[in-house]
């Protein structure tokens, strides 16, 4: 992983999110080019605002830098979700998902 996936999983994920980096740069924030200067190379977000970024797409920073998840916040979602169920409850959807993926 280099500076070229952090730009690219920024650009996937706010595509996915619907928004335009003028958007993004306001809603976190900064300057109308912000998000553009991360896209085009010119610059990195520091630590603080890498999280900041995380947190607007709803996503840990270790599903950020999961290259194998295409939709990293359904799944962040899906593990909010889970976490209010019971054991009955959970034990049931993991069935669902086992059968699933027994049809995949």
């Amino acid at each position: 992983m280099d500076e070229v996936f952090i730009r690219d999983r920024i650009t996937q994920l706010r595509l996915k999110k619907g928004v335009s980096e003028y958007q993004m740069s306001y809603d976190l924030g900064h300057s109308r080019g912000y998000v553009y200067n991360i896209s085009s190379g010119k610059a990195l977000p520091p630590m603080k605002e890498f999280l900041a970024i995380c947190e607007y797409f709803e996503v840990t920073p270790q599903q950020f830098f999961d290259e194998s998840t295409d939709n990293p916040e359904l799944i962040q979602k899906a593990v909010e979700g889970m976490k209010q169920l019971n054991e009955k409850d959970m034990l049931m959807l993991l069935g669902f998902i086992n059968r699933m993926l027994e049809n995949k």
